[in-house]
């Protein structure tokens, strides 16, 4: 809404008059209305057009791609970012149910090469939950 009253109220800036005076003390002034006591010039003020050589052209274009390259690499790099995250993530979600597999005072086993159980001693299933332990802390504080 302020938009289209700004481009609505352009125009009336464009076309407002300026007007030049000096006072009693030789200071020049300017405003859309001169003091009522005075002789005050109106002054044409046009816009300014800066015309850009070639070579500013071509910085402005290299800035550009630059900034475009850079917000690529960033996009890139969040991204791998984010993936690492959710692999982390999955990791810590692994270990902990690995932990939670080995239950207090419970008989835990693996299978051998001929499909036999091979039951864990309460020294391995110690330190078995130790190392799962030490893996979720180090890998997912």
């Amino acid at each position: 809404m302020r938009a289209i009253w700004c481009l609505l109220l352009l125009p009336g800036v464009a076309m407002a008059e300026i007007y030049r005076w000096t006072d009693e003390q030789g200071r020049v002034h300017f405003g859309q209305r001169p003091a009522a006591d005075v002789q005050a010039q109106q002054v044409e003020v046009r816009p300014q057009v800066i015309e850009r050589d070639e070579e500013t052209k071509g910085r402005e274009e290299r800035a550009a791609r630059f900034y475009q390259a850079r917000q690529a690499e960033q996009a890139q790099a969040a991204a791998e970012a984010a993936e690492q995250r959710r692999q982390r993530d999955a990791e810590c979600a692994k270990l902990q149910r690995k932990l939670a597999d080995i239950p207090e005072g419970a008989s835990y086993y693996r299978k051998d090469a001929q499909g036999q159980r091979v039951y864990y001693s309460d020294e391995e299933l110690d330190a078995t939950r130790r190392q799962l332990r030490d893996r979720i802390s180090e890998r997912c504080s």
